[in-house]
């Protein structure tokens, strides 16, 4: 089961862990809490609002920076945020799909090689795509400090990302990388907001045996029951980027 948590309310069940000693473990790549038992075993899991910074750091930043990265087959949408707040942003789309197939050009080249003219020019727009997206990129880290990079891309886009002949501003292995565990609709600027809104709210996962304990850390009034944006959120299949 999983439940929604605003800013605020999140804030104040992280104070509640804090204040009451309960055992937990922060997991930095997945921003999140695993609430213990006295056996040390999981209990819940509290994923972190991506505005409130690591609990482990030893001095709390006046603000968190970061960046939404969302990449399909020929679209993409990134935007730099401050708190929550979107103050660029960019789409890119580009032609990589073969439109009889359905199918990325960098897909097909895995089963039938190059081709003719069309996938030149698909291959040609593929380069283009991920140099500009890098290009963006590194605007943002130029212009801003950088705490988080959020990101929802394929294992099969991932090595033109970072591949592209304009860098990558952060590499493959950064521990600010964030992959977003929430499916990603095509991206356009209306998806990067809702992916957004999604990564501001605090989330409460857990087992319904364990509704009992969650009651005792909060009023269950507190909580709220996922929207149809929301309810496909976690996902631990995420792809391997290895």
């Amino acid at each position: 089961m999983n439940r929604f948590l605003s800013k605020e309310k999140a804030e104040e069940l992280l104070h509640t862990i804090r204040s009451s000693s309960i055992p937990h473990v922060y997991d930095p790549e997945k921003h999140r809490l695993a609430l213990l038992d006295e056996a040390g075993n999981e209990q819940l899991y509290f994923r972190l609002p991506l505005t409130i910074p690591s609990p482990t750091a030893t001095q709390a930043e006046a603000q968190v920076n970061y960046v939404i990265l969302l990449i399909q087959s020929g679209n993409c949408a990134i935007g730099y945020f401050e708190d929550g707040i979107n103050l660029d942003h960019k789409v890119f789309r580009s032609y990589m799909v073969r439109k009889k197939q359905g199918k990325s050009q960098i897909k097909y080249l895995k089963t039938k090689g190059k081709s003719r003219a069309g996938s030149r020019v698909r291959l040609g727009e593929t380069v283009e795509f991920f140099e500009n997206i890098n290009g963006r990129l590194q605007e943002y880290f130029e212009e801003h400090y950088i705490h988080r990079i959020a990101i929802s891309c394929s294992k099969t886009l991932i090595p033109y990302l970072f591949n592209s002949k304009v860098e990558t501003p952060f590499s493959k292995n950064d521990p600010r990388l964030y992959k977003i565990p929430k499916h990603i609709h095509t991206p356009i600027y209306e998806v990067m907001l809702n992916a957004n809104k999604f990564l501001m709210k605090g989330e409460v996962i857990y087992d319904e045996a364990h509704q009992e304990y969650v009651e005792k850390l909060l009023p269950v009034s507190e909580l709220y029951m996922p929207d149809e944006d929301e309810e496909d959120s976690w996902d631990e299949a995420e792809p391997d980027w290895e």
